[in-house]
C-alpha cells in the first residue's frame, strides 16, 4: 500500500503591489477579457504581463495584502499537524495554484487539498477558476488525489461573522 502525504494549499486572490504601474495592470486585464472572450489560451504577451506583475518585489509595505494572507497562513499552518503546506494566488502574486501543486508534488504529496479565503458564493475565481485549474492539472497528475475544499458552509461562515461582530459590540 502506497503511503499517504497530505499536501494543504491555500488560495489568496493576490494584490497589486505599491509602485506597480497602473498601465501594466490595465493592459494585462485588457488581455485577459479578450482571451476569455474569444475563449482562446493566453498569448506570450499576456503571460510575460501576468509573470512580471507576480514576480514584483514586495515587503508588508508594499503589499499589505499579501503579508495579511501569509499570516493567515502561518495560524492555518499551525493547525494542520503533519502536512505539506503551500500558499498561491490567483492572481497579481506569485506563486500561482499550478506552481503551489507542482511544488508540492515534487516534495512528495499524493493527496493535495486546496481551500480558498475566498467565503462566498458567486466569485469567478472561487466558483471557476480554481476548479477549472485543478481539473487542468488532474490529467498531468492522475496518480495525484487532488481536491477542493469548497464550498464553504454558509452557516459556519456565517457564525465566524456573528462571532467577529460580538467582539467588537
Amino acid at each position: 500500500m502506497a503511503t499517504v502525504v497530505r499536501g494543504v494549499i491555500l488560495v489568496g486572490h493576490g494584490g497589486i503591489p505599491k509602485g506597480c504601474p497602473q498601465e501594466l495592470v490595465t493592459k494585462l486585464k485588457r488581455l485577459e477579457a479578450q482571451r476569455r472572450a474569444a475563449k482562446m489560451p493566453p498569448s506570450p504577451e499576456e503571460i510575460e504581463l501576468d509573470t512580471k506583475i507576480r514576480q514584483m518585489p514586495r515587503t508588508p509595505e508594499t503589499d499589505p495584502y499579501q503579508s495579511g494572507l501569509e499570516s493567515v497562513a502561518t495560524r492555518l499552518r499551525a493547525n494542520l499537524g503533519e502536512v505539506l503546506f503551500a500558499v498561491a494566488y490567483n492572481e497579481f502574486c506569485a506563486p500561482t495554484l499550478e506552481e503551489s501543486v507542482e511544488k508540492l508534488i515534487q516534495q512528495g504529496a499524493t493527496h493535495i487539498t486546496v481551500t480558498t479565503t475566498m467565503f462566498t458564493p458567486g466569485g469567478s475565481h472561487s466558483e471557476i477558476e480554481i476548479p477549472e485549474i485543478l481539473d487542468h492539472l488532474k490529467p498531468k497528475h492522475p496518480e495525484i488525489e487532488l481536491r477542493y475544499a469548497w464550498p464553504f458552509d454558509l452557516n459556519l461562515v456565517a457564525n465566524t461573522l456573528a462571532e467577529q461582530i460580538s467582539r467588537f459590540s
